[in-house]
């Protein structure tokens, strides 16, 4: 029911022209799991896990979201244990009809995956990947004009609309944690969640008569 509810909203925005298509943002966030909930063989949920960002240990599951460029809608999700990298569930948030796609340095080499080079279609997308600040070739303290840092900041302007979706889900609705076990009955939660989050997004907008017609 979750999915449903999430497909019927999308389509109502698609169908009143205001996802865009062309273009599309990945990015992953982390919903913790209570690390001290056991089950009655004392042992915690199966299906999350541990991961390591930055230099703290968290412990849940990762939501994988696909944002349209142009409009910040959200328009695919998925959802995996949080050890799961967020390149590999990347070829499920592109669209056939993408022709760029954004994300952060997370996401470097993902047009050489084999998932992407066997597909006729996201072989030939234009990923504009932000690079590692150690990677690049202009050194932070260059007084000049530094071309390099001018095309990662225009990446990371675009690409900053994904933020607002997960800021939605987890501040405003209060979602940060999970409520279930297991990651297919929060799942179907995230699927509505984040119905609701383009919902929000469309009402501040001043687009709610528009989407609620038909």
């Amino acid at each position: 029911m979750g999915e449903k509810l999430f497909e019927d909203v999308k389509r109502r925005l698609e169908e009143r022209g205001m996802i865009m298509h062309g273009g599309t943002i990945v990015d992953a966030t982390i919903i913790n799991a209570p690390s001290s909930t056991k089950n009655k063989e004392g042992k915690r949920d199966p299906e999350m896990h541990r991961t390591k960002k930055g230099n703290q240990w968290y412990f849940g599951m990762k939501i994988h979201a696909g944002v349209d460029a142009g409009s910040g809608y959200v328009h695919t999700i998925t959802a995996t244990a949080a050890n799961v990298s967020d390149i590999n569930e990347a070829h499920k948030l592109i669209r056939d009809d993408d022709e760029v796609v954004y994300g952060d340095s997370g996401y470097g080499g993902l047009p050489k995956r084999e998932e992407i080079k066997s597909d006729q279609d996201k072989s030939q997308i234009d990923y504009r990947i932000n690079i590692k600040p150690s990677l690049r070739l202009t050194k932070s303290g260059f007084n000049g004009y530094n071309r390099e840092k001018s095309i990662e900041h225009r990446k990371s302007a675009t690409r900053c609309k994904v933020e607002h979706i997960f800021l939605i889900v987890k501040r405003h609705f209060g979602y940060s944690k999970v409520v279930y076990r297991g990651i297919a009955k929060n799942f179907n939660r995230f699927y509505v969640l984040f119905a609701s989050a383009n919902i929000v997004m469309c009402l501040r907008a001043e687009r709610s008569e528009e989407f609620a017609l038909g």
